[in-house]
């Protein structure tokens, strides 16, 4: 564990849930794989962290109510978008899809017949992320449907320190003093905006590419390098 960890208050307290949380998960879940291994200090030079961006797909907006229909995501080591790390499944759900739900998603029926398991996707979405910050746009939707399917399938839920794209780009609008609207904030407008090209969207894998496109955009190696985890995190 780097000294690092004793000399930042926030990772101290992060630490003392997360072993807190390991004690009472059984070893054989995602769960306990994903909380075995600490996050990163957060006085880390940017540059330096792992990161893992993240999509979600769902059938609506209430993590409660609402079920998640697929995981997409991709890793990013010092500045660069490893492709060949993606990950994406489509889950499994006992429900038929709304149609104008599926003109949105484009996940079918069929699709979700043939899915996965939700604790099987879960098991290696968490594996996967584990010792990783999580990269996405919008944080409230992969937050509160993790943290609702974490509570369902292992009983606890997890600390889940996040970078945000959406808070990064409302931060920058404020700070150089200009106005803007709600929907300038989406992914494809600040995508629009950061002259990067079409996507694919409300597709978890291809809009997990351009959220780590958009955040290279926005914090790229020569800042990263001049920054700390502390400075982007929430």
């Amino acid at each position: 564990m780097p000294l690092a960890w004793l000399l930042t208050p926030a990772n101290r307290k992060y630490e003392k849930v997360r072993l807190s949380l390991l004690k009472r998960l059984p070893k054989d879940n995602g769960l306990y794989d994903f909380l075995s291994v600490p996050m990163p200090a957060l006085n880390a030079q940017l540059s330096s962290v792992d990161i893992v961006s993240v999509d979600f797909e769902t059938t609506g907006l209430n993590a409660e109510q609402d079920k998640l229909l697929s995981i997409g995501c991709v890793n990013m080591s010092h500045s660069q978008i490893q492709l060949g790390s993606s990950f994406h499944k489509i889950i499994a759900i006992d429900q038929a899809l709304d149609a104008d739900n599926v003109t949105i998603h484009t996940i079918t029926d069929s699709e979700c017949q043939s899915g996965s398991p939700l604790r099987q996707v879960m098991d290696e979405f968490l594996k996967l992320i584990a010792g990783k910050v999580m990269l996405v746009h919008f944080n409230k939707i992969e937050r509160e449907f993790i943290n609702e399917a974490c509570i369902k399938l292992y009983g606890v839920a997890p600390v889940l320190p996040m970078i945000d794209t959406l808070v990064l780009a409302n931060k920058a609008f404020n700070r150089r003093g200009l106005p803007f609207e709600p929907q300038d904030l989406t992914l494809a407008n600040l995508r629009k905006r950061a002259k990067l090209p079409f996507y694919q969207q409300h597709h978890a894998l291809s809009d997990a590419i351009a959220t780590a496109e958009l955040y290279l955009t926005m914090i790229d190696e020569k800042k990263a390098s001049n920054m700390q985890l502390k400075d982007v995190l929430i």
